[in-house]
């Protein structure tokens, strides 16, 4: 489950880079925030709590 959560999680950070035409308008705000999800799921995972 924690595998799979940080899979999409990557692939929800690269869709939201604002070099793709879909998301130039957006800024860096969702990345940003998306990024700090990945950060806090994968500390989670490391430390074994999911």
């Amino acid at each position: 489950m924690g595998t799979i959560l940080l899979v999409v999680l990557i692939l929800l950070l690269l869709g939201v880079i604002p070099a793709w035409p879909h998301s130039r308008s957006w800024g860096y705000a969702p990345s940003g925030v998306i990024g700090t999800i990945l950060i806090i799921v994968l500390v989670l995972f490391l430390l074994g709590r999911l």
